[in-house]
């Protein structure tokens, strides 16, 4: 079965490492020894969560000589937030529905303290 886009790019986001790495491309592009210092796992662990961020679209990785730095590809983040943004009006609606909510149980208390 065929993944979409966006599915592929939420599964890749599931993991914590994942996201620390993207966190740390969103700073500037670095190699996979520089991604792989701050985690205590195997350089070979660091690189498969590397196939996966890459494979979802949310990584390039460049070649200048022997060096192959990692970057950070924004168009797939872009492609959620657009995702989470349709239901925007919906969890905005419901703080509108509460703010009247409140504000009609504190309308009597306002009177009774006259």
């Amino acid at each position: 079965m065929a993944t979409d886009q966006l599915s592929t790019t939420f599964a890749a986001l599931a993991d914590p490492t994942r996201r620390a790495i993207l966190a740390r491309l969103s700073q500037g592009e670095a190699t996979v020894n520089e991604l792989a210092e701050p985690f205590e796992v195997s350089l070979q662990a660091v690189s498969k969560h590397l196939k996966v961020l890459e494979a979802a679209g949310l990584i390039s990785r460049g070649r200048t000589r022997q060096w192959r730095p990692c970057r950070l590809e924004a168009k797939p983040l872009v492609v959620v937030a657009d995702w989470v943004n349709e239901y925007r009006q919906f969890w905005e609606s419901g703080f509108d529905r509460l703010d009247e909510h409140l504000r009609l149980l504190q309308e009597p208390r306002k009177e009774t303290e006259r």
